[in-house]
């Protein structure tokens, strides 16, 4: 168990670990239970419209049904957190924010909010079940639900007696559902799962498998590949920018940015030997400068070799070489685009 957004997670299970785990999401299905994720509601008349005025994305791209990833900044264009809003109406709009931000994410919706917009915070009144691999729609299928979806698109359906929302997106790169049913319901709705999981031959992942997983998608983690001093335009993270909108927090410093050019920006790295990339390590070009910094690294269970997300000068590309520094020893790198493995989502 480790402490990940003040709350206690499982790195990996028993009997299983990491790699067999990562394994059982690529090849198969994996559960994994990732209800510390926030949960917040905002109603009322206009509800859509303010939260289009300060989340980046465009909401008025989705319908109701849909859901959307988008960011919220500070005026200053860093990232206070990325999340996913469910649609269910103009009026009515689901939040799901990473854990360790949905204070500040409530905070700022409600410093923000007009007059008849109410701002719920709802942390602890779901959970969310993550069910990922190319098996997750038969696992919903025993469970009596219809995994026919589009991705980004939810439906509340019946697992078990319990009430579901039910989400095509994920977290690992692969086809996949996420689950959110009420706290009342988490225990039952998870041990149902559990079950069909085990029936496909999946297994049940801890926080080791979604990190290798997320890695090798060159998925962002809020606090390494976006933060307060790490915008979307040096993310890589434009395409969740509605820049034909209307006016959004961080909107002049995020146009200043994309019109100036970012001076880094974020990139796959594949190491060449049997180095492993960690956050935080150096990373210097051919000739010895320090041309950027790791943000996240892990050796990937499907290429067998290390790999990572970097910030990195863009007078660098594609195919360049670097040395990182692992622990005072030098080890190379090449970098790639991401992800560095095919996606299925859709």
């Amino acid at each position: 168990m480790a402490d990940f957004g003040g709350w206690l997670m499982p790195i990996e299970y028993p009997g299983a670990g990491v790699l067999a785990e990562h394994g059982a999401v690529r090849e198969r299905v994996g559960l994994f239970d990732v209800s510390h994720l926030g949960k917040a509601r905002v109603k009322g008349d206009g509800a859509l419209d303010f939260l289009n005025s300060v989340f980046t994305n465009d909401l008025s791209r989705i319908t109701d049904g849909q859901a959307q990833y988008t960011l919220l900044c500070n005026d200053q264009g860093g990232v206070i957190d990325d999340l996913i809003v469910y649609r269910n109406s103009p009026t009515d709009l689901f939040l799901v924010p990473n854990a360790s931000n949905t204070t500040d994410v409530v905070r700022v919706l409600h410093e923000s909010a007009p007059a008849g917009i109410t701002v719920e915070n709802l942390h602890e009144d779901f959970g969310v079940i993550a069910l990922q691999g190319p098996s997750a729609a038969a696992v919903l299928q025993k469970l009596g639900a219809e995994p026919a979806m589009d991705y980004m698109a939810f439906s509340h359906m019946n697992i078990g007696g319990a009430d579901v929302i039910i989400c095509r997106t994920g977290y690992t790169g692969e086809h996949g559902f996420e689950l959110i049913p009420q706290r009342a319901d988490v225990e039952k709705v998870w041990d149902l799962c559990a079950a069909a999981v085990s029936q496909e031959g999946g297994l049940i992942c801890g926080l080791g498998a979604r990190d290798t997983l997320r890695t090798e998608m060159g998925y962002p983690l809020h606090g390494h590949e976006l933060s307060l001093e790490i915008s979307p335009v040096q993310a890589s993270a434009t395409w969740a920018i509605g820049w034909k909108k209307g006016a959004f927090h961080g909107q002049e410093v995020l146009l200043a940015q994309k019109n100036a050019g970012a001076t880094r920006r974020m990139r796959g790295i594949k190491s060449n030997d049997r180095g492993i990339p960690r956050a935080e390590m150096e990373i210097k070009d051919s000739a010895g400068k320090s041309v950027g910094i790791v943000t996240s690294g892990t050796f990937s269970p499907t290429l067998r070799v290390g790999i990572g997300l970097a910030l990195i000068d863009t007078a660098l590309t594609i195919g360049d070489q670097v040395t990182i520094d692992i622990r005072g020893r030098e080890s190379t790198a090449t970098i790639v685009e991401f992800p560095f493995v095919p996606s299925h989502v859709r």
